[in-house]
């Protein structure tokens, strides 16, 4: 009986925590859908159907449906981190954070709360983005299950480092500081307009090392078949992202990092 009264204690605080920041999305409806997908509308106007009409085919798929996944992943990935910094930085600027520590809540529960809502809008503006771009370029998803599959990954993994960022910063500057110098430069290097095979056989190699090719060629491969890095490599890089942010979160709960004072 015991059991069973803080089991629904406990998703009575996750569905309470989760539903404030899904509202919060609603207030803010401009700043988050309406903006992200404006912007990205018009990558798919010049890009797709401007000069995607004037670029040969990529892997015998057309330019403006070849940079697709690398869009819908480049939004993905920046508003992830931004939902996820801004729900549990807000909360410690104005000292709320200690009182949710405090109440009976587990750790556990609170990234869940957190990281599922910013995964939630992330994944949601996604399909938005997706749907928005069958109004420019000619498109099929040949692997939809897989694309659903990549979406959640990418989404759940970059909201927990958004979670991180979060409790790093100290201020609203640096929310914005691993996005803008980071994350973005990562993804439109990562393949987001172009082929690494594209590029000569030095650079495809420095490629590598970026993580974010990995992520876009999974999710391009869902879309048509065709990928820079096998499908296996992709995935499994992916999850080994997810388990690193994981670890880093735990290390953070456990040692009071930026949380105690």
């Amino acid at each position: 009986m015991k059991l069973h009264v803080n089991l629904q204690a406990n998703l009575h605080a996750i569905r309470a925590i989760y539903l404030f920041e899904m509202h919060r999305t609603w207030r803010t409806l401009m700043q988050s859908i309406i903006s992200p997908v404006l912007s990205t509308s018009l990558y798919f106007v010049v890009f797709g159907a401007a000069i995607g009409s004037r670029m040969p085919d990529v892997g015998g798929v057309s330019y403006g449906a070849f940079i697709v996944p690398g869009l819908v992943m480049l939004s993905l990935l920046t508003q992830s981190i931004s939902n996820a910094s801004f729900g549990i930085y807000f909360p410690k600027f104005t000292g709320t954070i200690y009182e949710l520590l405090s109440a009976p809540v587990s750790h556990a529960e609170v990234v869940i709360s957190y990281v599922g809502a910013a995964a939630s809008k992330s994944v949601l503006l996604g399909l938005i983005i997706l749907a928005t771009s069958t109004l420019f370029v000619p498109l099929q998803v040949a692997h939809p299950l897989w694309m659903l599959l990549f979406l959640v990954l990418t989404a759940v993994t970059f909201s927990l480092v958004g979670f991180i960022i979060g409790i790093w910063a100290d201020g609203f500057e640096k929310l914005q500081v691993v996005p803008l110098l980071i994350v973005t430069p990562l993804t439109f290097l990562g393949g987001s307009f172009y082929s690494i095979d594209m590029l000569p056989p030095f650079w495809q190699k420095v490629a590598l090392f970026n993580p974010v090719v990995y992520l876009i060629s999974g999710f391009r491969w869902s879309f048509h078949g065709t990928a820079d890095v096998s499908l296996a490599i992709s995935l499994g890089m992916t999850l080994v992202f997810l388990a690193a942010a994981l670890g880093v979160i735990t290390w953070i709960f456990k040692t009071g990092w930026r949380i105690k004072v």
